[in-house]
C-alpha cells in the first residue's frame, strides 16, 4: 500500500476517534431537561407538595420507585428500599402537625440521559413550633409508569441557619 493511502487511513481513523470521543464527552454532560421531561418531573414534585400538605405520606411516596434499590440519605443515616423510606417518613412525621406544610424552591432539573435526571433545590417546612429548611438532591429515573425518585439526599440546615433565596 502506498504511503499516501496509509496516511489517509491513519488520518481518517484519528478523525473518527476524535468525533466519537467528542460525542461521548458531550453525552455525559448533564443538560437542562427537555420541556416535556421537565414538566413531568415538576408534576411529580407538585404532586409531592400537594400530598404532603394534606398529610398524605402514602400518596407522597408514590413519587419514589417502589424497589429495594430506592434509597434516602439524611442526617439520621441511609434508608435502603422503598418500604424503609416509607417507614422512615411515618416514624419522623407521625401526624399532620409534625408534617406542617412544605414548599420547594430554587429547583434545577437536569437530564443526564433519556431516562435519567437529577433535581437540586431547597425545601422549607412551616409548622407551629418551627420552620426547618434545607437542601436536597433527587435522582430520577424514567419508568413505564413515569418519572420516579430512586435516590433522595435531603439535608436540613441547623435550626439557627437562614439561607437567602438565590437571585437567579
Amino acid at each position: 500500500m502506498p504511503a499516501t493511502s496509509k496516511s489517509r487511513i491513519a488520518l481518517l481513523a484519528a478523525l473518527a476517534v476524535l468525533i466519537c470521543t467528542a460525542a461521548i464527552s458531550r453525552a455525559s454532560i448533564a443538560d437542562p431537561a427537555n420541556p416535556s421531561d421537565e414538566a413531568a418531573i415538576r408534576a411529580v414534585l407538585d404532586m409531592q407538595t400537594a400530598a404532603w400538605n394534606r398529610g398524605d405520606i402514602d400518596t407522597f411516596m408514590t413519587s419514589y420507585w417502589n424497589s429495594e434499590q430506592t434509597e434516602f440519605l439524611g442526617a439520621s443515616g441511609i434508608a435502603h428500599g422503598w418500604q424503609a423510606v416509607l417507614d422512615r417518613y411515618h416514624r419522623s412525621y407521625p401526624d399532620r402537625k409534625s408534617m406542617g406544610t412544605v414548599s420547594f424552591s430554587d429547583l434545577e432539573i437536569r437530564l443526564t440521559c433519556a431516562d435519567a435526571a437529577y433535581v437540586v433545590g431547597k425545601f422549607h417546612l412551616v409548622r407551629e413550633s418551627d420552620q426547618p429548611s434545607g437542601v436536597f438532591s433527587l435522582d430520577f429515573r424514567k419508568f413505564p409508569e413515569g418519572w420516579r425518585i430512586v435516590l433522595d439526599h435531603t439535608t436540613a440546615f441547623p435550626s439557627a441557619a437562614v439561607v437567602p433565596a438565590a437571585s437567579h
